[in-house]
């Protein structure tokens, strides 16, 4: 049955602001530039919660501009740059392999600049793109790892339905120093795998949904010192909330939601995660 007008409304709004963390933190993965409210109102309301730092990705080139454009312009505000998995096959089938190298060489530019300070979200998607657009992703992928590593750069990975490619490229080509699973989605023997390589796992608000106790025992599985906390906002908003939008002010719903899991206070992991965005990106 369609959803009634007032419910869809309902939807639509911002949920309220949750109780401020004690111990602040960052959003470590987040689109400013998807979002509806204005980057000083997201800040705002970011800060007001306890959330004091925001990586703003960008994953296009177009994006990727206004990621380190924005950084540039906020002490609040860290860039990562990159283009998304989906992004290079659909260059590269528009503009062919040179194409693709022109973007690739001008993220490779962005990623310099000192307020960028990761490669990010790079990585393999599967579920969105067929085998067809495999070799690219591929080629991509290899490509920012070793900026990342040429830079001494954080590593931003997405990785959808592609486990086991994801870690066989970054044995192949060596991961970086600081590398991270964004919107971490593996179970818990994937969480070990990255545990004994030193990958940091971000968990988004998705871990809250019932139907993801795979990802609650991934995150029970993951050491606090490798733990970082995101939004990946618009998307992913945590329950209760889930189905409105989402933004940085409401890491601290997923933070706590992530300490009943670890068994731990809020403020104790909360001062893990903070330790660990400081390593990752500081």
């Amino acid at each position: 049955m369609p959803k009634s007008a007032k419910a869809k409304a309902e939807q639509a709004v911002a949920p309220p602001p949750p109780e401020p963390l004690a111990v602040p933190v960052a959003d470590s993965h987040t689109h400013l530039d998807m979002q509806d409210a204005g980057v000083e109102e997201a800040l705002a309301k970011a800060a007001a919660a306890g959330v004091t730092r925001l990586v703003q990705i960008g994953c296009d080139v177009e994006r990727a501009r206004w990621a380190a454009t924005v950084a540039a312009e906020h002490d609040a505000i860290w860039a990562a740059v990159a283009l998304h998995p989906n992004e290079a096959p659909r260059i590269e089938a528009a503009s062919g392999p040179a194409g693709l190298d022109a973007a690739l060489d001008e993220i490779a530019e962005l990623a310099a600049l000192p307020q960028v300070r990761a490669l990010g979200e790079t990585g393999l998607d599967y579920f969105r793109t067929g085998p067809e657009g495999a070799a690219a992703q591929q080629r991509s992928f290899r490509r920012h790892i070793a900026l990342a590593k040429e830079l001494d750069k954080a590593l931003i990975i997405h990785d959808r339905d592609a486990h086991e490619d994801v870690l066989r490229l970054l044995r192949e080509e060596g991961a970086p120093r600081r590398t991270v699973f964004h919107c971490f989605s593996g179970d818990a023997a994937m969480a070990d795998a990255c545990a004994a390589a030193g990958y940091f796992m971000s968990f988004a608000g998705n871990v809250t949904f019932a139907s993801a106790q795979p990802l609650r025992d991934a995150l029970a599985a993951a050491p606090p010192e490798l733990l970082l906390v995101e939004t990946d906002a618009p998307f992913l908003t945590p329950v209760p909330f889930r189905g409105r939008p989402n933004a940085p002010y409401l890491i601290p719903v997923t933070l706590r939601a992530m300490a009943a899991v670890k068994g731990m206070s809020e403020d104790e992991l909360a001062l893990h995660i903070a330790a660990n965005t400081e390593r990752v990106f500081g």
